[in-house]
């Protein structure tokens, strides 16, 4: 299984970065998907989560309104649009799959998603 995100990078606060996370060696639309973050010296939180249908989306208080999981099953891949980036979104994020639940399920896991990907930087500056 691997999950590939890309799409980070450096943006001055305002700013829009659109992150993506390419799936192989599972069935992607059997799979509920999500993002999580850690920014330095923080504990690992919870961004966004989308169901296996596409249908059903849970966001994180400090994100919602600004960014917006989707997923294009044709493609295999896994999308945030991050619109009006504050410094503090600065972190590594993670692609995440997990094969049970759903996504209002994921924002509340005591444990951690099955998979993960490698994770891609996102900087934001002020």
């Amino acid at each position: 299984v691997q999950l590939q995100a890309c799409g980070g990078g450096l943006v001055q606060a305002g700013g829009s970065l659109r992150l993506s996370c390419e799936v192989s060696g599972l069935t992607f639309s059997s799979y509920v998907m999500g993002w999580f973050r850690q920014a330095p010296e923080k504990e690992r939180e919870f961004i966004a989560a989308i169901s296996w249908s596409g249908t059903s989306t849970s966001y994180a208080d400090s994100v919602k309104g600004r960014f917006t999981i989707s997923r294009d099953s044709a493609k295999n891949t896994l999308y945030l649009q991050m619109n009006n980036l504050k410094p503090e979104d600065t972190a590594v994020y993670y692609c995440v799959a997990d094969p049970f639940g759903s996504a209002q399920y994921m924002s509340r896991m005591t444990s951690p998603p099955r998979y993960w990907g490698q994770g891609t930087q996102v900087t934001v500056s002020s």
